[in-house]
């Protein structure tokens, strides 16, 4: 299997990218925001069948529309302290010129082979090049360390807003902080799982650390770990059923591990009861 240059780069891109989306998704859970990671996860897809359509570098396309789509979100929550009301106005808009984009794509390569939005929607990640691999092993140091810089006051920050803000830590910054740092996570993991399938990759094993374990540090440690052994099955069963999907591979482990930690859960409470 590491024979092969193009699972060789598909296992080191998937590393770094697993490592952030697990890290940024624990944080997701953790604060609520789950929906708002769905809503950038079909921004992605926007943006980068928008560059597909526009002659455009496609990672180009996937990290600006994500990164602006970040800022409104931020925006929108600081100034209505709504949440799902304007995340859902804004994620019917987007997919809907994500919709537009398709068509304007399709007929412009309507004599060539148009299936470049399949891959934005469903991942290529044995497609990934050396140099997009290092990219994203980069980026996803970039988006870790970033993490691991504002953990304490964001988890403070998630926990109990009010106390944070009155202890002078800026909320609302720091929650539009992290979502950059999830905007650029996603716009890296389109490679691996595809727009459709991000929030799986960031929220499940989020939900697998917390059925494990209450203690923050450990959890966040936790749910990286799982994205990674998510990935690495995943196109190693891809690898062997060629006819698999390493997509829907890492998410059935994933489903898979959820269970598992559910089953085990239920057992412990069971037995204390």
């Amino acid at each position: 299997m590491f024979a092969h240059e193009f699972m060789r780069n598909a296992l080191l891109a998937s590393t770094g990218i697993a490592l952030a989306a697990g890290l940024a998704g624990y944080f997701l859970v953790l604060r609520g925001q789950v929906f708002a990671a769905d809503a950038l996860s079909h921004v992605a897809f926007t943006g980068g069948v928008a560059a597909l359509a526009f002659g455009v570098n496609e990672l180009f396309g996937l990290l600006v529309a994500t990164v602006l789509a970040a800022v409104l979100l931020n925006s929108l929550s600081v100034a209505s302290r709504a949440g799902d009301t304007e995340v859902g106005i804004l994620f019917a808009l987007i997919l809907g010129l994500g919709v537009l984009f398709v068509s304007i794509y399709v007929s412009g390569h309507a004599t060539s082979n148009s299936t470049g939005g399949v891959g934005v929607l469903f991942g290529s990640v044995f497609g990934i090049s050396a140099g997009q691999a290092r990219t994203a092993v980069f980026v996803s140091i970039g988006a870790v360390v970033c993490l691991l810089v504002i953990a304490r006051p964001l988890l403070f920050a998630s926990v109990d807003s009010a106390a944070a803000a009155a202890q002078g830590i800026r909320v609302g910054v720091l929650g539009g902080a992290f979502l950059l740092v999830v905007a650029v996570v996603a716009s890296e993991a389109v490679q691996v799982t595809g727009a459709l399938l991000i929030l799986g990759l960031m929220a499940t094993p989020a939900a697998i650390a917390r059925n494990l374990t209450t203690r923050p540090y450990a959890g966040m440690a936790l749910s990286a770990g799982i994205a990674l052994v998510a990935t690495w099955s995943g196109l190693t069963l891809s690898y062997v059923v060629p006819t698999l999907p390493p997509s829907f591979a890492m998410m059935a482990v994933l489903f898979g591990l959820y269970l598992l930690s559910s089953g085990m859960v239920t057992i412990v409470r069971t037995e204390h009861s």
